[in-house]
C-alpha cells in the first residue's frame, strides 16, 4: 500500500491506497465534479503535495509542491499512463520520481509573513495545550487543527487568532509531533486497536474509532453506520479519545442492533476477545450494561493528516 491520502473533487478520501487503486482514480477523472485528485503524504507535511487536473478530451495537468512557493512545478501529459507512473513514483518517495516529464517552475506569490500571536502567556499556554491534546489524540488533520486553533479563544466580542496565525501554530506543533513519532519503533497500541476493530468489522460488528462527540450522539448515530448483516457495534467517541491521549485508558461502548441484553453480552465478549488477540488488555465485568475499558494503554497514534 502507498503511504498517501488521495482526495477527489467529489470529496472522496482514500487512505493508503494500492497502486492499482491510484491508477484507477487517475483514469476515472475527467467528468463533471470529478476532474482532479490531490495527493498528500502520510503523515501530511505542510506545503508538500501532488495533484492532477483533467477534463475529458483534454490533456492532464500535473503539479507538485515541495515546500515554499518557489518549489511549485507543473507538467502536462496527453494520457493517463505518464501521470500514473509519475504519481506512483511520488507516492513511493522515489528520489528521481519526476524524471521523464518536462517540468516548469510556476510563478507563485511568496508566502505572506504571519504576524506573531497577540496573546498573554496564559492564553497562549491554554491555546497550545488544547491543540496538543487534539494532536496527541491523532485523528485530526492539519486543517482541523487550524480550525481549532482559530476558534478556541473566540468570544462574542473578540477573535484574537487569525486563520493564518492558527495555521502557523498548528503546523509548528504538527511538525514537532511528526519528528517525535519518527522515533517510535514497531506497532503501537492504537495500531493494535485498529487491527482489532478491523477484525471485528469482518466478523459482523460495526466498529468505529473516534466516532461522534459524546455517548448520547454516538448511540443515536451508530445505527446509521451498520453494514448489511451486522449484529452489533463497538465505538469510542472523541471524549474517550481525549481521555486515552491523556493516559487514562480507553472506554469502549458496544451493543447489539436488536437491543437485547443477550446480543449485547455476546458482542462484548467478541470485542474483548479481538482486543486481547491484538495484544491489548481489557477490564470488563461481563455485565452488558458496563463499558469495556482498555488499560493500561500507551496512546501513540501516528498522524495521517
Amino acid at each position: 500500500m502507498l503511504e498517501i491520502v488521495v482526495e477527489t473533487e467529489n470529496r472522496e478520501r482514500h487512505v493508503r491506497v494500492s497502486g492499482e487503486v491510484l491508477a484507477g482514480l487517475v483514469q476515472r477523472i475527467g467528468g463533471d465534479h470529478d476532474r482532479f485528485l490531490v495527493l498528500q503524504r502520510i503523515p501530511d507535511l505542510p506545503h508538500v503535495f501532488a495533484q492532477v487536473w483533467h477534463v475529458a478530451g483534454g490533456d492532464y495537468t500535473l503539479e507538485y509542491r515541495d515546500g515554499d512557493p518557489g518549489r511549485h512545478f507543473q507538467a502536462t501529459a496527453d494520457g493517463p499512463a505518464a501521470v500514473i507512473a509519475a504519481l506512483s513514483r511520488w507516492a513511493g518517495a522515489e528520489t528521481s520520481w519526476h524524471a521523464g516529464m518536462d517540468w516548469s517552475l510556476m510563478d507563485m506569490d511568496p508566502a505572506p509573513e504571519v504576524p506573531p500571536l497577540d496573546l498573554d502567556a496564559t492564553e497562549r499556554e491554554e491555546l497550545e495545550q488544547r491543540v496538543r491534546e487534539v494532536l496527541v489524540g491523532g485523528y485530526a488533520s492539519r486543517a482541523e487543527l487550524t480550525e481549532i486553533a482559530e476558534e478556541y479563544l473566540v468570544t462574542k466580542d473578540r477573535r484574537p487568532v487569525s486563520r493564518e496565525q492558527a495555521g502557523a501554530l498548528a503546523d509548528r506543533l504538527w511538525l514537532a509531533r511528526v519528528a517525535e513519532q519518527a522515533t517510535w519503533q514497531g506497532e503501537t497500541d492504537p495500531e493494535r486497536l485498529t487491527r482489532a476493530f478491523s477484525a471485528l468489522s469482518v466478523s459482523g460488528i460495526t466498529a468505529r474509532e473516534n466516532f461522534a462527540c459524546c455517548r448520547s450522539c454516538g448511540q443515536s448515530e451508530i445505527g446509521g453506520e451498520s453494514e448489511p448483516g451486522a449484529r452489533g457495534f463497538v465505538y469510542f467517541h472523541t471524549q474517550c479519545t481525549d481521555s486515552a491521549a491523556a493516559g487514562h485508558g480507553l472506554t469502549l461502548l458496544y451493543g447489539g442492533f436488536d437491543g437485547s441484553s443477550e446480543t449485547t453480552l455476546a458482542v462484548g465478549h467478541e470485542v474483548v476477545t479481538a482486543l486481547e488477540a491484538a495484544g491489548l488488555r481489557t477490564e470488563w465485568d461481563r455485565d452488558p450494561s458496563s463499558a469495556i475499558n482498555v488499560t493500561p494503554l500507551d496512546w501513540r497514534r501516528r498522524l495521517v493528516g
